[in-house]
């Protein structure tokens, strides 16, 4: 692992571990009043939490038209049988991405047993199980939250310029699984930075490859098209 990508998983992990510490004494309070919101706003973001499947992102028709937006940006300068590989090479920069996430997120899950909030009256908001084997106590992390991290967190190393447009589709995501009762605020934040950290690495190993990205001089993964033609 190379330096930047060490810095930047370190400073992800401890982001981490300071929100989930933060978050988790306010876990309840917080899960109930956001279920506890007015009826529109619950079923608003009813609608809007499905976006945040891994299926929707793998296949998802809004998927296509960013990605051949993005071909455009990336390969502007290139022939059209360019243009094919770095559009084969964008699939596989997302499927990868969102493929190691769902693996890890899988695996936290399994290993944590954490009871969802529809548990709290029985079990209580801290209650592990760990190898339950079942969807019940798969609560930490989100999944949802995690697959959008991923799914944005690619699309935010790709066109570094709208990543606050990114970040606030992925919080939109991430704050609805709370607010349906899927999650607690915890689990949202750990699955959302476990996308982004998978992203980032996914976006290091191409770089490493010369795929769709290159160092640039303090070694960040950076689009092609945003480094001078000589650096290509």
């Amino acid at each position: 692992m190379n330096r930047p990508l060490a810095t930047s998983s370190l400073w992800i992990l401890a982001a981490t571990v300071v929100l989930v510490a933060a978050l988790i004494p306010f876990d309840p309070m917080l899960s109930e009043r956001a279920q506890g919101l007015p009826g529109a706003i619950v079923a608003f973001n009813e609608r809007v939490t499905d976006f945040g499947t891994f299926s929707w992102m793998i296949y998802g028709s809004g998927f296509i038209v960013i990605l051949a937006y993005i071909v455009r940006r990336v390969s502007s300068n290139e022939t059209l049988a360019g243009r094919a590989r770095t559009a084969r090479r964008l699939s596989l920069y997302f499927f990868v991405t969102i493929g190691a996430t769902s693996t890890l997120v899988h695996l936290f899950k399994l290993v944590v047993g954490r009871a969802r909030p529809e548990l709290f009256p029985e079990l209580g908001a801290y209650s592990l199980t760990p190898f339950a084997y079942d969807n019940l106590y798969a609560s930490f992390p989100s999944g949802h939250s995690a697959a959008v991290g991923a799914f944005f967190g690619a699309f935010s190393m790709l066109v570094p310029r709208l990543r606050p447009l990114f970040l606030v589709g992925a919080l939109m995501i991430g704050v609805s699984r709370v607010i349906v009762g899927a999650h607690y605020p915890s689990d949202v934040a750990a699955g959302l930075l476990l996308g982004l950290w998978t992203a980032i690495a996914t976006a290091f190993f191409f770089a490493r490859r010369q795929w769709l990205f290159r160092f640039n001089e303090q070694g960040w993964p950076l689009p092609k098209s945003m480094l001078p033609p000589a650096s290509r």
